[in-house]
């Protein structure tokens, strides 16, 4: 029997995780996690928004007024910047955001945490990214966040490559604008030459996409890293490892952001079970 501290019920506060598709996430489960631990009256849902609808949603979410935040991903943080009245600091550099808290008077705040939780994910792992050469799949709201984090961490070298080839080059643009000793260029398909290769597209969460780079080019000295949870080893990873790599999957970035998303969506000054 569940616990009365535990039941739905006119107090229970909803959060939400806004994606599409939305088959693969594994946030619901860990927040849910936390917030029972903690004894928080809070609980998380999955809501499939497709982007033609995403305005519709989200100004809905604005007026019920026990609905305190939600997660944002694929394909969404970039376009859903444009409903926030509020951003971090992270958000409004990045461009994006993956994480909304809703204030009392229904106005939307947006952060954006997916870049600091990639690279912590790492260095869990004992792979640290300073003074490393670093080939980035990918110019999306991920993708951006992460490659703002790299520049911050220390990276030699940054190579971004990108199907759209003028994302590529904005992001590039608006990292050098940041960070002018980081050797930073527009790739290709080829991974080559570099110690760390990250796919931060979506490329990887259903049977039959393509692969995000020229696998052909992978060599047993490049770590290769994804920001895809589900499945945990996407086809790059299954190649890479194939190819003598070390792999790193993309559930370490998750298992970071965590107690910072519930923070953030509850509108806490710390992460929940934190010391203060």
């Amino acid at each position: 029997m569940t616990p009365p501290s535990l039941e739905i019920t006119g107090r229970t506060r909803l959060l939400a995780i806004v994606a599409d598709p939305i088959h693969h996430v594994k946030t619901p489960q860990r927040i849910n996690a936390l917030l029972r631990a903690q004894g928080i009256d809070a609980v998380m849902v999955p809501m499939h928004v497709g982007p033609d609808r995403l305005a519709t949603v989200m100004n809905a979410l604005r007026h019920v007024g026990n609905f305190d935040g939600c997660v944002v991903t694929v394909p969404h943080k970039t376009e859903a910047l444009r409903f926030c009245d509020q951003l971090s600091d992270e958000a409004r550099l990045i461009g994006a955001v993956n994480v909304v808290h809703r204030l009392p008077d229904g106005r939307l705040r947006g952060g954006m945490l997916d870049g600091i939780a990639f690279v912590d994910g790492l260095r869990g792992a004992g792979i640290e990214v300073a003074g490393t050469s670093v080939y980035l799949a990918g110019a999306g709201g991920a993708a951006c966040a992460i490659a703002f984090a790299l520049a911050q961490s220390g990276v030699r070298r940054l190579t971004v490559a990108n199907r759209s080839v003028d994302k590529a080059r904005d992001l590039v643009e608006r990292l050098r604008a940041g960070h002018a000793t980081l050797e930073i260029a527009v790739g290709s398909a080829d991974p080559s030459g570099h110690d760390l290769v990250v796919n931060a597209t979506s490329l990887g969460l259903r049977a039959g996409d393509p692969l995000p780079l020229d696998v052909s080019q992978l060599t047993p000295r490049q770590t290769v890293a994804e920001i895809i949870m589900d499945p945990a080893e996407t086809a790059l990873l299954i190649e890479a490892r194939a190819r003598g790599c070390r792999i790193h999957e993309g559930a370490p970035m998750l298992a970071s952001q965590i107690p910072h998303m519930a923070a953030f969506m509850l509108g806490l000054g710390h992460p929940p079970g934190a010391e203060r």
